[in-house]
């Protein structure tokens, strides 16, 4: 990521905090290179089981030319796509958790490598976000595929 594009998605992160300035203290200065960052004001954050996040990531990449921010966990047993604000409020899904109003995400600032989570999809700071009905389908999508690798 540029240094323009990274300020730009630290900024629009940033943009959340309580104390936007004490969020970006806390990414330079702390080790693990995050911060703790309230969902629900600019965005939603849908949670999926790796197993399922990383094939309908991959879908979601062909249906739109730039998904929103994607998050995932060193482990890989869970991936975060970031969607419109009160998108968890309404999400009916089974397995999928759903970070919205009142809730708080672990954020690593952006283009850099942290302790515990990862970018897969960075922010660009323009705000860009997943659209939930695509999310949706390409979930579905996601599922009959590994039904089928299942099946053979």
């Amino acid at each position: 990521m540029t240094g323009s594009g990274a300020k730009t998605a630290v900024e629009w992160l940033a943009s959340v905090a309580p104390d936007p300035d004490a969020c970006r203290w806390e990414w330079e200065r702390n080790p693990l290179g995050v911060a703790l960052l309230p969902a629900g004001r600019r965005w939603d954050v849908l949670i999926l089981p790796g197993e399922l996040g990383y094939p309908t990531l991959d879908i979601l990449a062909r249906l739109v030319d730039r998904p929103g921010p994607v998050l995932a966990d060193f482990g890989d047993s869970r991936m975060g796509f970031f969607v419109p604000p009160g998108t968890a409020a309404r999400w009916i899904g089974t397995g999928v958790r759903g970070a919205g109003h009142g809730t708080w995400i672990v954020v690593p600032y952006p283009g850099r490598a942290s302790g515990g989570v990862r970018w897969l999809v960075v922010p660009d700071g323009s705000g860009t976000l997943t659209d939930p009905a695509l999310l949706e389908l390409a979930m579905h999508e996601a599922v009959a595929s590994l039904a089928r690798q299942g099946d053979g």
